[in-house]
């Protein structure tokens, strides 16, 4: 399962790791509700890659630092630095395509 962020320090920790998959998601969003399955099944498969959540209503610091216009967005991380970016849902083969 993917760990849930609780503080801008904590986020900085995480996405300084090698390879890093961050879902910026809200309690209310409902493609972010049919995201948090397969992300969640993704993360146990791909246990070399760090799955982690952002809720943007708890972490609204973040969500605008990265510019979170839309909900779900999925950015991959390398070494702290954004190597891509995705908006809205993804299917699980296209989630595994995206975190490599």
């Amino acid at each position: 399962m993917a760990k849930i962020i609780t503080s801008k320090e904590e986020f900085k920790n995480e996405i300084s790791k090698s390879n890093t998959v961050v879902d910026f998601y809200a309690d209310w969003c409902g493609p972010c509700k049919m995201l948090a399955p397969v992300f969640d099944e993704v993360a146990k498969e791909q246990t070399e890659i760090n799955f982690i959540k952002v809720n943007t209503d708890d972490l609204k610091e973040i969500a605008n630092e990265y510019g979170i216009m839309s909900i779900p967005t999925l950015i991959k991380f390398e070494n702290g630095e954004e190597k891509q970016r995705h908006s809205g849902f993804i299917g699980k083969d296209q989630l595994i395509h995206f975190a490599k």
